[in-house]
């Protein structure tokens, strides 16, 4: 947390008329999954306009939640609320203890206030879009443009309804995501990821201009899209990385048009308004798969009535329940689930020996190797480690196959332990735990100054503070400036 992390001149007198008195704004630009080695180091000197917000402001890396995914970490940051107390580990989560009822992550899911909610209340005007989280849309003071998760534009994915048509005459057909971004064809990837990033910083000029309002974000995700597709293009550590590829620079290029539409969008801002660009997360190469079923099925935890044909997802694999103790699911990082006697409906694990069982998980888990045997420093968590309050059906276990240089392959039917080939399509990377902060004050700062320690909760207080509000006290992070910076 900063200490007067910057001098700024004196505040308007506050006994001076209020139409006198300047409206002070905070405007936030989420870029998914924007990883900060790559915005703070490498290509730092070809983004001119992120460079003159290092340094004419505050910088540092944001430490994501666990798990640092999408789904929870935009709704974590806006709350400040950790994912166990949302009660939301992921995009699908379990609805109940049975074995095949889950639900799907979307706003109706987060039951704690968000920013803009709390801003409403407050009288503020908020204008949202795209923030993971937001569909199907809720009412507010303000504007709403709802996420990824869409199903399509055919939804009313827009608060108020009607403003769905206006959408249409400033960008033509809206794109809520790249739907296909890890098909295979990085042409026509790369060709959708940027014309979602015009439409959407488009749409977003409009609505800066146009609307009043008091507190401004958006959320681009083609950072994420473009990691997820051509990491293994730009990266020489990856595995499957060939020197001097047709879109070895394809994430360069990107970041590059990502700068030049930031800068096109600060230009629209006026001298009060504190400006924050943000990430959930950062990105990192991908080293392969664990079959996390295959290694619990090896080591008998996970027991199957007969053996598919082929490799299928574990939803369509008949599970012999009464001889099964833990199952797994695939992802970025893996969840493991124990079958508890009295809690799942045939449950073989007694209450007594739930900690005995995962801490033979644990030890096995990490002891996993890579294909040469070489250790790769797998880390698991209980979850109760990890949240002061855990709420919904949470993981047994969390676990970050290699530090996420390993995602977890929920599959079965390969009989391998790991695998190169993703489950769900080609993917480059994966995610790591920090994503990016960089703060602009009003004015700016005399010097650049770096952020240390901040977290992804401390940004909802923060965005309070600088809007003079308070911090509601079930809030979990900090404000990044003190009251006498503001």
């Amino acid at each position: 947390m900063l200490k007067k992390l910057f001098s700024r001149p004196p505040a308007p007198d506050a006994t001076a008329p209020s139409a006198a008195r300047p409206k002070k704004r905070v405007l936030l630009i989420g870029l998914d999954c924007a990883e900060p080695d790559l915005v703070f180091h490498r290509w730092l000197d070809d983004l001119p306009n992120l460079k003159a917000l290092y340094e004419n402001g505050a910088h540092g890396r944001l430490r994501s939640c666990d798990p640092p995914i999408t789904v929870p970490a935009w709704s974590v940051m806006m709350s400040s609320k950790s994912p166990g107390i949302l009660g939301v580990y992921g995009f699908r989560n379990r609805a109940d203890h049975s074995y095949d009822r889950y639900a799907i992550a979307n706003s109706r899911a987060i039951k704690e206030d968000r920013l803009w909610e709390i801003l409403s209340r407050a009288g503020k005007r908020s204008i949202v879009i795209g923030v993971p989280g937001t569909y199907p849309p809720k009412p507010l003071e303000g504007i709403m443009v709802t996420d990824f998760l869409t199903p399509d534009i055919s939804c009313e994915y827009t608060y108020p309804p009607a403003f769905k048509a206006e959408i249409e005459t400033v960008v033509g057909e809206y794109i809520l995501d790249v739907r296909d971004f890890r098909s295979g064809n990085k042409a026509k990837i790369l060709a959708d990821i940027y014309e979602m990033t015009r439409k959407r910083f488009q749409l977003a000029r409009h609505l800066i201009q146009k609307e009043d309002w008091d507190y401004f974000m958006m959320v681009e995700m083609g950072t994420d899209r473009i990691h997820h597709a051509l990491w293994d293009n730009m990266d020489p550590a990856h595995r499957f990385y060939e020197a001097g590829n047709e879109f070895e620079t394809a994430i360069h290029d990107y970041y590059v048009e990502v700068d030049r539409e930031i800068g096109e969008l600060l230009k629209l801002v006026d001298g009060n308004t504190d400006v924050l660009v943000v990430s959930d997360h950062g990105a990192k190469r991908m080293d392969g798969g664990i079959c996390v079923n295959e290694w619990l099925m090896s080591n008998g935890y996970l027991t199957i009535r007969e053996k598919p044909e082929g490799t299928v997802p574990l939803s369509k694999v008949k599970i012999d329940w009464p001889r099964t103790k833990a199952w797994g699911d695939g992802g970025y990082y893996a969840r493991i689930f124990l079958n508890v006697a009295g809690r799942e409906p045939e449950g073989t694990i007694p209450p007594e020996d739930y900690e005995k069982v995962r801490d033979e998980l644990i030890a096995g888990l990490k002891s996993i190797r890579d294909e040469n045997g070489e250790e790769i420093g797998t880390k698991v968590y209980r979850p109760e480690e990890l949240y002061q309050e855990v709420r919904g059906v949470a993981p047994d276990l969390i676990v970050y196959f290699g530090d996420l240089y390993w995602r977890s392959v929920g599959t079965i039917g390969g009989g391998k332990l790991h695998t190169f080939e993703n489950d769900t399509g080609p993917d480059g990377a994966n995610h790591a735990q920090h994503g990016i902060i960089m703060f602009r004050p009003a004015g700016g700062l005399a010097k650049a100054e770096v952020i240390t320690d901040a977290k992804i909760v401390d940004v909802a207080p923060t965005v309070l503070r600088l809007l003079g509000l308070p911090i509601p006290t079930d809030m979990e992070g900090r404000t990044l400036v003190d009251s006498a910076s503001v």
